[in-house]
């Protein structure tokens, strides 16, 4: 035992003896490395810190002044760098934006236009359609509303009525009568009759025409009459009457004036029978269309001849 124990503490002997000397030489290198020169003792601190047994032993080497400074630097040049990228993408999104707000600007801008144009188009057709009604001859129009009555009846009850009117009178209502309705009173109508419309029809030309024609027709057909001259008289005054003062001034000279070639006499009737205000309206439209017929007239009305 006594050998064992002087055996042992040889070895730990000889091991301190070999381990002062390297770790006092490591020391004192420690502390010269320490006052003379800084940057050697933070490298061999640095490589000591990787030895695995050394790194327990010997202290971290201090941090270098200089790097937060680089650091610092690169940091803040990495700022701007971010900070300027960041800028120009906003200076780019607000001109996006100023595009898009100056487009729908533009955009609004024309909705405002063409909306105001739809309304001063609107107005133009209102204006239009009223002053069509204003204009719109009250003599055509009582053709057109009977052409609908006719219509709109039955082709079997509305045929046989027409048949007792003159030719012209059915071509003139006829003329402003849809295609079906009119194709399906001529096949209820007398063949004869159907065929002198349709040839009528095919001659027409001006709604003017078609009235004059059927007024003279109208009146050739009452005049074939017979009956009491007093009745027969106050009628025809009567219809006559009526039937001028719902026309046209100048339908009605232009009517008077073909029918003055044919029979003045007749003429002078029809000037006594309507009113005053009629007869001034018709003998205006005769001056502007004959006035050397008119003046015939106006001496016939006066009682000379």
């Amino acid at each position: 035992m006594e050998l064992e124990n002087e055996g042992s503490a040889g070895k730990f002997e000889r091991f301190l003896f070999l381990m002062i000397p390297i770790i006092f030489t490591l020391v004192l290198l420690g502390v010269l490395l320490t006052l003379f020169n800084m940057d050697i003792r933070n490298n061999v601190l640095e490589v000591a810190n990787k030895i695995p047994i050394l790194e327990k032993w010997v202290p971290d080497p201090p941090a270098d002044p200089s790097k937060p400074k680089e650091e610092s630097k690169k940091q803040e040049v990495s700022s701007a760098t971010t900070i300027k990228e960041l800028k120009a993408q906003l200076a780019q999104q607000e001109e996006n934006l100023k595009k898009v707000t100056d487009e729908k600007t533009a955009q609004d801008t024309k909705v405002q236009a063409l909306e105001s144009q739809i309304e001063g188009m609107k107005k133009e057709a209102e204006t239009a359609e009223a002053s069509t009604e204003e204009t719109e001859d009250p003599y055509q129009k009582q053709v057109s509303d009977l052409a609908k009555l006719y219509a709109g009846m039955k082709a079997s009850k509305a045929a046989p009525i027409m048949e007792n009117l003159t030719t012209e009178e059915m071509v003139q209502i006829f003329s402003v009568m849809n295609k079906a309705s009119k194709t399906a009173i001529l096949e209820k109508m007398d063949p004869q009759k159907a065929a002198d419309v349709t040839i009528k029809l095919k001659e027409t030309t001006s709604s003017s025409d078609m009235a004059i024609a059927a007024l003279q027709s109208r009146l050739k057909k009452d005049a074939g009459t017979t009956a009491t001259a007093t009745t027969s008289n106050n009628l025809d005054k009567e219809k006559l009457n009526q039937t001028f003062s719902s026309m046209t001034p100048a339908n009605a000279a232009s009517l008077l004036g073909e029918m003055y070639k044919i029979s003045p006499d007749k003429v002078v009737t029809i000037m006594n029978t309507v009113s005053d205000s009629v007869r001034s309206s018709i003998l205006g439209e005769m001056t502007k269309n004959d006035s050397a017929q008119t003046a015939k007239i106006v001496n016939r009305l006066m009682g000379a001849k």
